[in-house]
């Protein structure tokens, strides 16, 4: 009984069991067909949506194609109307080509005509040159026969006849020529060297042979005296120049050609003078120290006109043969001076005219570099010069100034006919050189002679301080002609025989006087 009871609760509490999950189970699935038919609901609420916007897009698309077609039916209207215009317009110039085309055929034949034409005119044209030379030729041996004349005599005769008839004519057509071209050169070359020197305006000293030195007193004269005249002649031996100790209070003068040995003995008498201690010994001890001091101041002076006209590239022997030139004169006329004044008034006309202005601004500086050392080398300074310029070796178009700026050799470049004209320029201003009397009389005198040297010259009068000679030519012996070749030959032989300074103005006067006298 026991057991059975058991065994019934036991089936009992399995079936509530099952019939408990069985409960759950159904539960759960009633919930997920209902989930799962609310899914199938929105799904198919969907799918309704998908389906309208389908239909539109449908809808659209038919519209869109409808348009265009419309569209391409018009684009295609309109390709066949300009196809037909462009058509036309071919259709046109086709016939305006062929139109041309005929024009050009008519014109061929045209040219085709008269070129047949020109060629048988020039034929004709030919024969009657040739007949009328054949003429020609018989009149001419007709007319020599009958002159008795061969052509070139006739022709030399005809010559001579038209020069006597014309001469005076020929004569003044060329005076009045020469004179207006003269007139117009002066004018420019006036206007182009004013340019220059108002451009530039230099200081106008001369050097003289003399230099004073200030002494302290008059007392010690008798120094530089000394004993039995040892110590002055001792300075004037080691010196090279002239000591001058006269009643002048408080100087003496140094008097010598030479400005470095004057230089040198200036500053060896101040030295001399401020020690105290004068006597042979210390005198050569003192100038052999300035005669140093004095050769670095001379490549100082090279370095400074060098630097003064942009030039660069000297070697330091060249500079210091430069700088010596500061202590050479011309007529007085320092030469460094000279050739630095020279460079900037050439750059001037170089840059006006178009030349090199480095070639000519060279050549001035370097133009009587041959004067350094012409005392010391045969030859005059040209020749000195070029020998330098070629051993440092310099330009060569450079070279051609220092050349030619004395005519030594003809002018062959713009850059040395600017150089011979600042020369003239810089050595004719007034003031900046000078000459004793006896010298410039007897350049007058020479420079008058020149003149009456030739046959047919009556006077001759130098003026303008010898810049001008005037000279008065016997009207019976000089005709027109010959008054031009007369004042070449005077101006070709000044050149050649005399020395000067600057231009000299050749003026030949031919006057003639008719008088009568009415009774």
């Amino acid at each position: 009984m026991f057991d059975f009871t058991i065994v019934f609760l036991g089936l009992l509490g399995g079936f509530a069991v099952g019939l408990l999950s069985g409960y759950f189970w159904f539960s759960k699935g009633k919930k997920i067909s209902l989930q799962m038919q609310n899914q199938i609901r929105e799904q198919e609420t969907e799918l309704r949506k998908l389906e309208h916007t389908l239909k539109e897009k449908q809808n659209d698309i038919k519209t869109a194609e409808h348009e265009a077609r419309a569209t391409a039916k018009e684009i295609l209207s309109e390709a066949k109307i300009k196809a037909q215009e462009m058509e036309s317009k071919l259709e046109t110039h086709q016939a305006r080509l062929e139109e041309k085309e005929k024009a050009l055929d008519q014109k061929v034949q045209e040219v085709e005509r008269q070129r047949g034409a020109v060629a048988k005119e020039q034929a004709a044209v030919a024969e009657l040159q040739s007949e009328l030379s054949d003429a020609a030729a018989a009149h001419r041996k007709a007319l020599e026969d009958v002159a008795k004349l061969s052509e070139a005599e006739a022709k030399e005769q005809l010559a001579k006849e038209l020069e006597t008839e014309f001469a005076t004519h020929f004569t003044e057509q060329i005076k009045r020529q020469r004179e207006r071209m003269q007139a117009e050169y002066e004018e420019e070359a006036k206007s182009l060297m004013v340019e220059a020197m108002h451009r530039y305006a230099s200081e106008v000293a001369s050097e003289s042979t003399a230099t004073i030195v200030q002494l302290p007193s008059d007392d010690i004269k008798g120094k530089i005296i000394g004993k039995e005249g040892r110590n002055i002649t001792t300075f004037e031996q080691v010196t090279g120049v002239d000591i001058i100790i006269d009643d002048t209070p408080g100087a003496i003068i140094i008097s010598g050609f030479d400005l470095a040995r004057r230089y040198v003995a200036k500053l060896a008498m101040e030295k001399l003078i401020k020690d105290g201690r004068i006597q042979p010994a210390r005198i050569e001890e003192v100038v052999e120290k300035m005669k140093q001091e004095v050769g670095k101041m001379m490549l100082e002076f090279g370095k400074r006109a060098t630097t003064e006209l942009g030039i660069s590239g000297y070697p330091q022997e060249l500079l210091k043969i430069i700088g010596r030139l500061r202590f050479r004169t011309s007529y007085g006329q320092n030469i460094l001076k000279h050739s630095v004044e020279m460079a900037n008034i050439g750059r001037m006309l170089a840059e006006e005219i178009g030349a090199d202005a480095r070639t000519v601004v060279e050549g001035c500086l370097l133009h009587d570099i041959g004067k350094a050392l012409d005392h010391e080398v045969a030859g005059t300074h040209v020749q000195i010069g070029v020998e330098i310029c070629k051993r440092f070796k310099v330009r060569p178009e450079v070279i051609h100034c220092i050349e030619a700026h004395h005519e030594d050799v003809a002018i062959a470049s713009p850059e040395a006919f600017v150089v011979a004209a600042v020369d003239a320029i810089s050595g004719a201003r007034p003031g900046s050189r000078k000459e004793s009397l006896e010298a410039y009389i007897k350049r007058l005198r020479e420079l008058e002679d020149a003149a009456k040297s030739f046959d047919g010259v009556q006077k001759a009068f130098a003026i303008s301080a010898g810049r001008e000679i005037r000279i008065f030519v016997d009207t019976e012996k000089v005709d027109d002609l010959q008054q031009v070749k007369l004042a070449k030959d005077i101006t070709k032989k000044i050149e050649d025989e005399l020395s000067y300074p600057g231009v000299i103005k050749v003026n030949v006067i031919r006057e003639r006087r008719i008088i009568e006298q009415a009774t």
